[in-house]
Order: C-alpha cells, then structure tokens, then sequence
C-alpha cells in the first residue's frame, strides 16, 4: 500500500506532465490540495477557477480567493445560473447532477477560453464509496480529471496534505451549496436561496461556526454543533433569532434539538453534493418533536 508520500509525489509528478491544468476551485479543503499540487508541480500553468452562481455564498467566494493568495494560483471566476435550468429549479433527487453539470461546464468553457486541455476536480478516493452520488455522474460524463481519485487519496489524507501546504482550509467543516438546505421537491428559488445565505450570515456574525439553516417553505430550522446548542436556548438569543429572521421573510423559526447533521433535509440515502453532506433522517418537517419552535 502506498505512503501517502508516495500518493503525493505520484500526484505531484502526474500533473507535471500536463500542459497545463485548470482546477475547479470550491475553497473547500479537497479543491485547495488540488490546486496546490497542481501550482507546486506546475506553476504558472496551473489555474484555479471558481464557478460563482445563486448557490455559493458570498463568504465562500471571498474564501476561495483568500485561499488562492495563500497558494499563489492564479484565481478565475466563471458566472452562471443554476436558476436558468427548469430541471435544477424542480429539486428532485438529480438536483445535484444538474448543479455539477453545469458546473463543470462551466469550468471547460473557461478552460477552453484559456487554452487549457485539462480540468481537475476534487473528488478523493472517499467520496465513489459515499453513497448515493449524483454530482460524480456529471463528472465521468464530461471527463473531468480527478487527482485524488485517481492516486488513492483518502479524505484524511487530504487534510494531512493540506497542513504540509499549511493551507487555512485543512481543517475546514465540509460546505454544501445553499440548494441543500432547501427539502427536496420544494422549488429552489432565488428568494430562498437569499434569506437562506443572509441567515447563516447572522449566525455567523453572532459567533456560531457550524450551523445550517434549513428552509421548510418558510419555516427556518436552524442547525448547531452539538458544542453551541446551549447558545440557543438563551432567552436573548431566542428573541433576537425570531426577530432577525422573521425580517428576512421566515414565518417561523424552530431549532432542531438533534443539532447540526449533515444532508438532514433531504430524503433518506440522497447524498448531497458537492461535499459530500449525506441524509441521515427522512425529511423532518421541522415543526415535529425534534425542535424548539421560535414563533414569530
């Protein structure tokens, strides 16, 4: 079995023989790694390219530049609308199959602008065993290359290379796109997607740092680590929280007692991408035992 510093410089040496590449860049942890090997190994001929849309939150766009300066990559922004295509709009269970089409798309339009041959993803050795993955169909489909993948580098391993790049990003919680909170079968639309982004925004700002908020039609179930739960169930944080979000357009405002899990919107075995948030509850609708009501 192979070292992962064996992995590494197999990777190191596998992006050196291309021309060039341009990695699809997320600012999560395994995009970074990708695109730090890809700088290491190619320097100038390596580029990394953010797809921006209605579903990235402005504050991990301004992470994914944050973490290009740390790498030194040239940084590229490629602007679509996932809204644009009925399909993803409907939200059924190939929801993120649509996403990651147009997606990657997106990135092959701007490496074809850029006189690139290759794309990068990065799906690592962990994700082809994650379950029910819709998104990877769009990448075998449009021939995306995966690094990690394709060298055996495991999530853990992942991060380990990301602190020998000492990359901010090497412990950073996994980020789905603001779609995923919405339950499957509800229409995703740019009113949601906004009070949805300006709600975890406040969270954010009042201190939470692992959180979701899910949007049940509007109903706001808010989502906390296990270690900030007792936050919420302050009296001043109850009444700022209700008022806050019922100026954002929430009717409701309800926090799930089983704290932050992963893809808990969505149906049983849908795993959500791109960062592998996967379900581990059937839809809760949020007004059941599970959660303390926050009424308007």
């Amino acid at each position: 079995m192979s070292t992962i510093d064996e992995k590494l410089t197999a990777a190191k040496a596998d992006l050196a023989d291309r021309d060039g590449v341009l990695v699809a860049f997320s600012g999560g942890v395994d995009s970074s790694v990708v695109a730090a090997i890809a700088y290491d190994a190619l320097g100038d001929d390596a580029v990394a390219c953010t797809a921006k849309s209605e579903t990235l939150p402005e504050a991990e766009l301004t992470d994914a530049k944050r973490v290009t300066d740390e790498i030194g990559i040239r940084h590229e922004i490629a602007e679509f609308s996932e809204l644009d295509d009925p399909n993803f709009v409907e939200n059924d269970d190939e929801r993120c199959y649509h996403c990651r089409t147009m997606r990657l798309g997106s990135m092959f339009e701007a490496a074809a602008k850029l006189d690139i041959g290759v794309v990068c993803d990065g799906t690592n050795a962990d994700d082809v065993s994650a379950g029910h993955r819709p998104g990877l169909r769009a990448v075998e489909e449009l021939d995306a290359y995966s690094p990690l993948l394709q060298h055996d580098i495991s999530k853990s391993e992942v991060r380990e290379i990301a602190e020998r790049y000492d990359l901010s990003v090497a412990d950073k919680p996994a980020m789905a796109c603001l779609s995923s909170r919405i339950p499957t079968g509800l229409e995703v639309t740019e009113e949601r997607l906004s009070r949805i982004e300006r709600a975890e925004t406040l969270l954010r700002q009042w201190g939470f740092t692992q959180f979701r908020v899910r949007d049940h039609d509007g109903l706001a179930r808010i989502e906390l680590g296990e270690a900030e739960l007792s936050r919420a169930l302050d009296e001043e944080f109850v009444r700022t929280a209700r008022d806050h979000f019922a100026d954002l357009g929430f009717d409701h405002v309800t926090l799930d007692l089983h704290g932050y899990r992963t893809g808990s919107v969505s149906p049983e075995g849908d795993a959500r991408e791109p960062d592998g948030e996967r379900a581990s509850d059937s839809e809760r609708g949020a007004r059941d035992s599970n959660g303390v009501s926050y009424e308007r």
